[in-house]
Order: C-alpha cells, then sequence, then structure tokens
C-alpha cells in the first residue's frame, strides 16, 4: 500500500467527521505554573525614597569669551621650502602652522616642526597684517621655536601655570586649522605628565593630553584655560585608524625655560656627551655583529667631545649611564639630560664581545 493512497484515506476520513457534525478530538494543553507571591519578603528600607533632583546644575564658562580673548594674539605662519624632484630639479613646497604672541616687541612662539629649514617664514595677524620673519631660533629636541618680527604693541597671550590644571578641566584649542584662518576646538585634559617618543632620539616629556581636535595647520597654537591663559603649545596628534581625540600640547612650564633661553641665547643649554646614536635591534646586532641586543649604539664620536676623550669610538654599545641601565638611544639622551654640566658620569659599553667602564665629564652642547 502505498503512502500516497494512506494520504488520501486519512483526508476522508476527517472530512466525514467534520461533515456528520462530529468534532475532533480536543487538544490538551498544561496551563504554566505561576509560582504563588513571597509573602514573606521583608522590606529593605520602608522608608527610602528616590534622590532629590532639585540641585543647581553647573553652570560653563563661555568658552566664546575665552576664544574672543585669546584669539587677537594667535598668528598663522606660512612657510616655503626648497623640494627636489626625481630629477634633481628644485620646486617651492608651502607649509602652514600657528604660533602665538608671547611678548609685544615681536616675539613669536611656535613649534620647530613647523618652521625647521625653511626658506622664508611669514606671520599673518587676525587683523590681517603680515609680517616676515626677522629672526628664527628653533629647538628641535622640545620641538619649540621663537620667530621674531620688526612689530610693536601686538597683543601678547597670558602665560598660565600648567601644574594646576586637572584631568577634566575645559581647554580650548586655537590655530590655524589646516592652513585656512584662525579657528577653535573645545575639549578636556585628558591625560597629563605624558611621555612620547616622536622620532628617533627625541622624546616629549611632560606633555598634555587633550581630546580637543587638533588638526595640521594647528601645530604651535596655544592650548588655553578657561581663564585665557596660555597653558601648552599644541603639538601632536595621534593620526590612525580607530583613534580619536588624542592631541598633545607641551605644557608651559615645561616650555617657559627653553623659551627664555632661545630668547636670550639662541639655543637650549644642554649637558652633552658628543655621540651620535642609533637603538640597537635586529638589523645593527646582524651588520654589526654585536654581543647584546639593547642598548645605544654609537654611530659618531665628535672630536674634540667628552665621549672622545673617554676613548669612546663609533660601533661601541652603551649599555649604562651612571647606573642605569640603557636599552635605547632615548634612554641615553634622558640620562645624559638628566645630569649636570661639568658632572663627571660613569658609561658602561661593549666593544666587540668585551663589556669595559669609563669616566666621561658631560660639557655645555655647543650650538647647533
Amino acid at each position: 500500500m502505498s503512502l500516497k493512497y494512506l494520504l488520501a484515506c486519512l483526508v476522508i476520513i476527517v472530512s466525514l467527521f467534520v461533515a456528520s457534525g462530529c468534532p475532533l478530538p480536543p487538544i490538551v494543553t498544561t496551563p504554566p505554573t505561576i509560582p504563588p507571591a513571597d509573602s514573606t519578603a521583608n522590606p529593605i528600607d520602608p522608608g527610602w525614597t528616590p534622590p532629590s533632583t532639585d540641585g543647581q546644575a553647573l553652570i560653563l564658562p563661555s568658552i566664546a569669551d575665552v576664544v574672543a580673548l585669546v584669539r587677537p594674539s594667535v598668528v598663522a605662519i606660512n612657510t616655503e621650502y626648497t623640494g627636489y624632484d626625481i630629477f634633481n630639479r628644485p620646486f617651492t613646497q608651502q607649509g602652514a602652522g600657528s604660533g602665538w604672541i608671547i611678548d609685544e616687541d615681536g616675539l613669536i612662539v611656535t613649534n620647530n616642526h613647523v618652521v625647521e629649514e625653511a626658506d622664508s617664514v611669514t606671520v599673518t595677524l587676525v587683523d590681517g597684517r603680515t609680517f616676515s620673519a626677522e629672526t628664527v631660533r628653533t629647538d628641535w629636541l622640545s620641538d619649540l621655536a621663537i620667530v621674531k618680527v620688526n612689530a610693536g604693541n601686538l597683543p601678547a597671550a597670558k602665560v598660565g601655570d600648567s601644574d594646576t590644571l586637572r584631568v577634566g578641566d575645559w581647554v580650548v584649542a586655537i590655530g590655524n586649522s589646516l592652513g585656512l584662518g584662525i579657528s577653535a576646538t573645545a575639549g578636556i585634559v585628558s591625560a597629563q605628565e605624558v611621555s612620547l617618543s616622536v622620532s628617533a632620539g627625541q622624546t616629549q616629556e611632560d606633555l598634555i593630553q587633550t581630546d580637543a581636535a587638533i588638526n595640521p595647520g594647528n601645530s604651535g597654537g596655544p592650548l588655553v584655560n578657561m581663564s585665557g591663559e596660555v597653558i601648552g603649545i599644541n603639538s601632536i596628534k595621534i593620526a590612525q585608524v580607530g583613534v580619536e581625540g588624542m592631541g598633545y600640547a607641551i605644557s608651559s612650564n615645561t616650555a617657559q625655560p627653553i623659551i627664555q633661553q632661545l630668547v636670550q641665547k639662541g639655543y637650549v643649554i644642554r649637558p652633552w656627551l658628543g655621540v651620535g646614536l642609533h637603538t640597537v635591534d635586529e638589523y645593527a646586532v646582524l651588520r654589526y655583529d654585536l654581543a647584546v641586543d639593547e642598548g645605544a649604539l654609537i654611530t659618531e664620536v665628535a672630536v674634540p667631545s667628552p665621549a672622545s676623550e673617554a676613548g669612546m669610538e663609533a660601533g661601541d654599545v652603551i649599555t649604562g649611564f651612571e647606573g642605569e641601565e640603557i636599552t635605547s638611544a632615548d634612554d641615553l639622551i634622558q640620562a645624559i639630560h638628566s645630569h649636570e654640566i661639568g658632572q663627571s658620569v660613569e658609561i658602561t659599553f661593549w666593544r666587540g664581545n668585551i663589556q669595559n667602564t669609563t669616566q666621561a665629564t658631560l660639557v655645555e652642547r655647543p650650538p647647533s
């Protein structure tokens, strides 16, 4: 007997039940069991009431007032450089950045990377006046620079104490964003005393992290507090996929002594060993057959210098400085700068497979 035949018979039987008025068998379902209420539960706190919502809301200061106060002191900086194409033919490149007036007699603070190696530097004030830089003094290590223009009675900004900042304080970044003119963005202080390795041998210390938008062109402009005081110089932004709101400013208290030396001396006084450095990596270990896989590889030794007088040579790897372990070029640079000019220091280094120790007396770094 086929399955098709059985199904046909079943349909006929059901039809006969319906036609004859015989009801189909009822479908029996079991209702869900509802647990009885727990009448024995004790209250947590019979007298509890929701928190009051009558508290007074925090009134934020006017950012517009801050911008109006500081904006006249912020300048757009435009630069021209000589570049070379693949045929070594020169052509002119242009760049844009920001700065701020620290003295009414034409002293302007900016970043080193804004004006470094520029053939010409032009400063434009908010009121439209334009001046050519007559003097530029830079410090690569701190990424700070001073531009001097021939002008007087300029609206100088007030400098604040960056040590009074707290995480969560409101701040405003003002600058020549994207080279389109002076604009402002607001945010908060996200972190303090941040250290970032910017490039080989260049680590910036005591940075202020902010989520205020910092775009190309903002470099060198001021980061100000709600009193309109400059508490930082915008310098770095982390630009990666998935990263938002991580900009960094050099704190005003770190910048002030460097600015003073650039103005008074034209360079920054620091202790000096007199060596070129490269962080030991896998390539260096293989290329120079090094006995260690960490340290600061000496690539050149200035003559005369403390290093040359101490008998150090290119190819040596420094692994210790005054009892501190040295694992990179940055480690050594920071260690040198943490000591005094005229101080004798003990240096541990490897030459080939032999570990050596020597003494060197740090001297003042010569002007660049």
